[in-house]
């Protein structure tokens, strides 16, 4: 009769094309399932009679205006699945690597550092990124995007302050942490690997047009290519942090005030 090892004095041999699996399965629940709902909503925008340029889409809505309270819990519900994917890749990359956040430099090792190359980041990015977008919008290459679509609650700077947060953690988390880790142990060529996170980065804001998926596929190449310079992942999360703030609060502060947004 034979005799089973017990579990723990196993040792699983993980093959690349389980590594790939696991990829795939990943980006479905997350950005690559993000990237295919943003293609099609891209279709249904360039499939109806008016120009995409005179299409409004709006980001962080209100989803029961007439009901604030139950508005609230709605925003705070939609934190939950970006934090539980962030918690499922940190896991995986824990089991295959061992002190994954350490790995990617999801850590507060370095905090000084890490803020000042996100500040940078975020200078260097994020101005280019809104002329870019100011200039798309005038070629018809992007729809209107309304960046904060919350009414005047008591609690709207706070939740899109969280929602800044809660998508810099998890894009870059998942988009490079995890994504271009794993496809190193897929011995892809970094070129490649910057390539595919940038496209997928891209994907998944084509919802806002043409002008989305370029400036975002821009912004993944150089976010990619640092990440592998640095090999941390915080001061991308800083920086993707303090762009969407400046987009979500700066929208609802000065949207009311001009009419070049």
């Amino acid at each position: 009769m034979t005799v089973q090892p017990p579990i723990d004095a196993v040792t699983p041999v993980i093959s690349r094309r389980l590594i790939a699996l696991e990829v795939i399965i990943v980006l479905a629940i997350s950005f690559g399932r993000s990237g295919v709902a943003s293609i099609l909503q891209l279709i249904d925008k360039l499939t109806k009679p008016a120009p995409l340029s005179s299409q409004t889409t709006t980001m962080n809505p209100s989803l029961t205006p007439d009901r604030p309270w139950l508005d609230l819990a709605w925003q705070v519900y939609y934190f939950i699945l970006p934090a539980a994917e962030v918690a499922l890749v940190i896991y995986l990359l824990h089991l295959a690597y061992g002190s994954a956040r350490r790995l990617i430099g999801f850590d507060l090792t370095h905090p000084w550092r890490d803020l000042a190359y996100g500040f940078g980041v975020c200078a260097a990015i994020g101005i280019p990124g809104l002329a870019f977008f100011l200039l798309a919008k005038q070629l018809g290459l992007n729809t209107n995007v309304v960046a904060a679509g919350l009414n005047d609650v008591w609690w709207a700077v706070p939740i899109l302050v969280c929602a800044a947060i809660v998508a810099g953690v998890s894009e870059e988390t998942i988009m490079l942490g995890y994504l271009m880790t794993r496809l190193r142990t897929l011995n892809l060529a970094p070129g490649w690997i910057i390539v595919i996170s940038a496209v997928i980065r891209g994907s998944y804001h084509l919802y806002q047009g043409w002008g989305g998926f370029l400036g975002n596929l821009v912004m993944g190449v150089v976010f990619a290519w640092l990440y592998l310079r640095w090999k941390r992942v915080m001061p991308l999360v800083v920086a993707h942090t303090l762009m969407d703030c400046f987009a979500f609060v700066g929208y609802a502060v000065i949207a009311p005030l001009v009419d070049w947004l």
